[in-house]
């Protein structure tokens, strides 16, 4: 039987500033490990520790633009565009930009705060 998901749940996020984390799959909404869905909406100048997560993230940017830094180089993930992150691979998201930026990620499997390995 399909299970309703009626709301996510707000997830404290890390970074210099408050970021809104809406969790509606995952460790916390639906104690669900394999996978994690979440809407994430970061302001302007958001940037979070870079890190070397144990999951794979797919992000799909809906509004504004998503920076991501990784070993060697930096993208700009604009609107209607999206983003794969490996798993073991060093990254750092930040929205740099006047409007910040509102987007999905996935994470497989689902994040948790002793998988993502952020810098000190």
């Amino acid at each position: 039987m399909p299970e309703l998901i009626a709301q996510p749940s707000r997830i404290e996020s890390a970074g210099n500033k408050p970021k809104i984390i809406d969790e509606f799959v995952g460790r916390v909404n639906t104690q669900t490990e394999a996978v994690s869905i979440a809407k994430m909406r970061s302001p302007s100048g958001w940037s979070e520790p870079r890190q070397r997560p144990e999951f794979d993230e797919f992000t799909i940017v809906l509004n504004g633009t998503l920076h991501v830094e990784y070993e060697g180089g930096t993208l700009e993930v604009n609107a209607g565009q999206a983003v794969i992150c490996r798993r073991d691979e060093w990254i750092r998201y930040s929205t740099p930009g006047e409007e910040g930026a509102e987007y999905i990620a996935v994470c497989l499997p689902a994040f948790s705060p002793d998988t993502v390995r952020r810098d000190a």
